[in-house]
């Protein structure tokens, strides 16, 4: 019962007591629950729990850099096996100052580099192994990639840090491999010595482990002394393949890593936990204050935390220790880890990348975006367009405070994220007046976390317009940083009410914005019933989908506006509001918001296809048949087996149809099948066939965009046949993504 009077007393006298920052217990990053603490005392105890330095340095790097490097990059595979023969990593050119100086434009503060992934291949010049860079004939087997992106980071002013798989399948599958070889555990002394390679660095340790975990503690002494200060090291939870019962004793690397890594967090262990998924998708209420059933301090290994709920009131009840561990939201720029081509492996949008980007950091977390450099040992040029485009907007967006000049609570405009404005139970609100009305779309706030924890559970933005306070954004928690957008808002006056929290909160910092939104480019689809719809081209990217909308996330107060009669659409034409039937003829849209207006987009509408059928084909392939050609999804396709010849399709419009054309959409995301010279039949009764013309399309491979064939003559008929002639690139298969016909 003695807490429970404790937190009784400091509930009751918390507006009165005076103590250092306010606080009526001392902050740390973790906190225990003892067995008698009420409700109230656990979230009491919730709103003292504080990031370290360096977790709170971490939160402040913000956007940073992943970089997958090594056999993968040459084989095109995700993971290897282990078994690469090393000269297969055929580097011939590497430009570390490039990746930084790319980082660098794109507002990165830190990049991390996978120096042995679950291949065992290694990327330094490491003493305990011969698997990797050192076997390879690159710059004769002394190349030392992370002491090259070392000296970049230094010139360029990016922090560095490591990834080092625990996994290692080369240590797994070699005869003499040390991963689950069921040695003894003895007291074995970090770092080993090796004959003619001594370290500068004369620590020692004394750990009590197996062969595995003193080969990966003396590849961790090298790589935490030799290549200048490191911030982050980086380990997860896969594992490939498991052998002979391999535990890691991370403790002991617990150990190593923070005697000669002082200023470093470690990813996946107790100062930072991963996000949960891999596809850049993030919780609208990301907490950082997170409950334990045991005290993570002291644990040897972590679960993923991949709940929807991690961190709310009902979570931390049942805690017994309560830990400060902020989320790093990690995903590719690529679709994979490692770079496999130039033209097949997608790469993100700026959209894309920038909606992530105000998510991640908006929401409390850290952006961990990855950048495989290619087969020349540089980033592709879209990623360096994707990436410069990103870093232009955060400059252009975030660079510039409107609120600079303001009127208001001095600590909290400041741009000073040492001071803070503690608000009292009957003051939960910050007026904010400029000189003169500004128009922004965006506003920060920031909660004091280093002294304050993060407490503020709900909030909103009030604008004084017309008169009188409208709110225009509203969310739930603050912590490190939170992004509210909203659409376009001009005022002098704005109000921020704190609606819920965890005790007083602690205002850092409040700062406003405006986006320039882009008009996006359209796209307009129409079902089988012929209900068309127009909104932002959706940006190709199939590898781990978030399910956001990113153009709509960024982009607000956009108006579309289209036409029907072929005609090019202004700011005075119809404004499209929900999907409408249409038949055929041709619609043009576009997107417009304030002065600008987005490129046109058109289409014109083939016979529409509700009663069409396909009754014949000469052959398909599995998951791929003919109701594919025809199901007004660009997506999907038909493809014909390589085994018959001439490959065709047999449509049934359902009643007898005039037109003037044909139009044929290619697959986009395969090159097989692209049909290349062809010929249209068409019949009376489905058994004897007519033709009526060839046609040819060119350069399909290079650019599978929609053709059409027009007619010299209309043709009028219900059965159509389409009949390949030639297969672009020599192939034998047919493919059709989608058949049209014009009127």
């Amino acid at each position: 019962m003695k807490n429970l009077f404790f937190y009784t007393v400091v509930a009751l006298t918390i507006a009165s007591c005076s103590s250092v920052n306010g606080q009526k217990l001392k902050p740390s990053s973790t906190i225990e629950i003892d067995s008698d603490d009420t409700k109230d005392s656990i979230i009491f105890k919730a709103a003292h729990v504080v990031p370290t330095q360096n977790q709170y340095d971490a939160l402040k790097n913000e956007f940073i850099a992943f970089i997958h490097f090594g056999p993968n990059t040459f084989t095109g595979m995700e993971w290897g096996n282990g078994m690469e023969d090393p000269k297969i990593f055929d580097l011939q050119h590497l430009d570390t100052d490039q990746w930084c100086k790319v980082m660098k434009d794109a507002q990165m503060k830190m990049v991390i580099l996978t120096v042995k992934h679950h291949d065992g291949f290694v990327l330094w010049q490491s003493r305990y192994t011969d698997h990797g860079i050192m076997s390879t004939p690159f710059q004769d087997g002394k190349g030392d990639i992370l002491r090259d992106l070392s000296a970049s980071c230094k010139k360029y002013g990016l922090k560095l840090g490591v990834y080092l798989s625990p996994a290692d399948l080369y240590q797994i599958e070699h005869k003499d491999g040390l991963y689950g070889n069921l040695s003894t555990y003895s007291d074995r002394v970090i770092p080993s010595p090796v004959e003619g390679r001594p370290f500068k660095n004369k620590t020692t340790f004394t750990f009590n482990v197996d062969d595995y975990n003193a080969y990966f503690l003396n590849q961790l002494f090298e790589l935490l002394t030799e290549y200048g200060p490191i911030h982050e090291v980086w380990f997860d939870g896969a594992h490939p393949k498991r052998k002979g019962g391999q535990e890691y004793n991370y403790l002991a690397w617990k150990e190593l890593i923070s005697t000669l890594a002082p200023e470093a967090v470690v990813f996946g262990k107790q100062d930072i936990r991963w996000g949960g998924n891999e596809a850049g998708a993030t919780r609208d209420t990301e907490w950082n204050v997170i409950p334990y059933s045991g005290n993570p301090l002291n644990m040897n290994s972590f679960a993923d935390i991949t709940g929807d709920d991690i961190g709310s009131r009902e979570k931390l009840y049942d805690a017994k220790y309560l830990h400060y561990q902020p989320a790093e939201i990690n995903t590719s720029i690529r679709e994979g880890w490692f770079y496999r081509d130039e033209d097949k492996q997608k790469v993100r949008s700026a959209d894309d990348v920038f909606d992530i980007y105000e998510r991640s950091v908006g929401g409390n977390t850290i952006f961990l975006l990855n950048i495989p450099p290619n087969k020349e040992g540089e980033f592709s040029p879209e990623d360096v367009r994707v990436l410069e485009d990103v870093g232009q907007r955060i400059r252009d967006t975030y660079g510039t405070d409107l609120f600079a000049d303001a009127s208001g609570l001095k600590a909290v405009l400041d741009a000073n994220p040492d001071t803070y404005e503690v608000l009292a139970d009957d003051k939960k609100e910050i007026l904010i007046e400029t000189e003169k009305p500004v128009t922004i779309n965006r506003l920060v706030i920031q909660e004091a976390i280093a002294s304050h924890s993060e407490r503020v559970e709900k909030h909103a933005l009030d604008a004084w317009i017309n008169g009188a306070w409208k709110e225009i954004a509203s969310a739930t928690n603050i912590g490190y940083k939170r992004i509210l957008r909203f659409p376009e808002t001009t005022s002098n006056k704005f109000r921020v009410r704190i609606l819920e929290s965890r005790l007083s909160p602690a205002i850092s910092n409040i700062s406003a914005h405006y986006y320039q939104t882009r008009p996006p480019q359209l796209d307009i689809t129409r079902t089988l019933d012929g209900l068309v719809t127009i909104q932002p081209k959706k940006h190709e990217f199939g590898w781990k989908p978030h399910g956001e909308d990113s153009s709509g996330n960024i982009n607000s107060g956009i108006e579309i506006r289209f036409t029907t009669d072929g005609s090019e659409p202004t700011i005075d034409s119809e404004v499209y509001d929900s999907p409408f039937i249409a038949t055929s003829g041709e619609i043009k849209a576009a997107a417009f918001t304030n002065d600008q207006k987005g490129s046109v987009v058109s289409r014109t509408l083939g016979i529409l296809k509700t009663n069409w059928k396909v009754i014949n084909e000469d052959s398909w392939t599995p998951s791929h048949k003919a109701e594919l050609a025809i199901d007004e999804d660009p997506r999907t396709f038909w493809i014909s087996d390589a085994k018959t010849s001439p490959h065709f399709i047999d449509i049934d419009l359902g009643d007898a149809q005039t037109f003037k054309a044909f139009g044929y959409t290619p697959p986009t995301v395969t090159s097989e099948g692209m049909i290349e010279q062809g010929v249209v039949k068409i019949s009376q009764d489905r058994k004897s066939w007519k033709e009526v013309e060839s046609f040819k399309f060119g350069n399909l491979i290079n650019d599978p965009t929609p053709r059409t064939h027009y007619f010299k003559e209309a043709v009028h008929t219900r059965f159509v046949r389409i009949e390949s002639k030639t297969i672009a690139g020599g192939k034998k298969q047919a493919a059709i993504a989608e058949l049209d016909f014009f009127e």
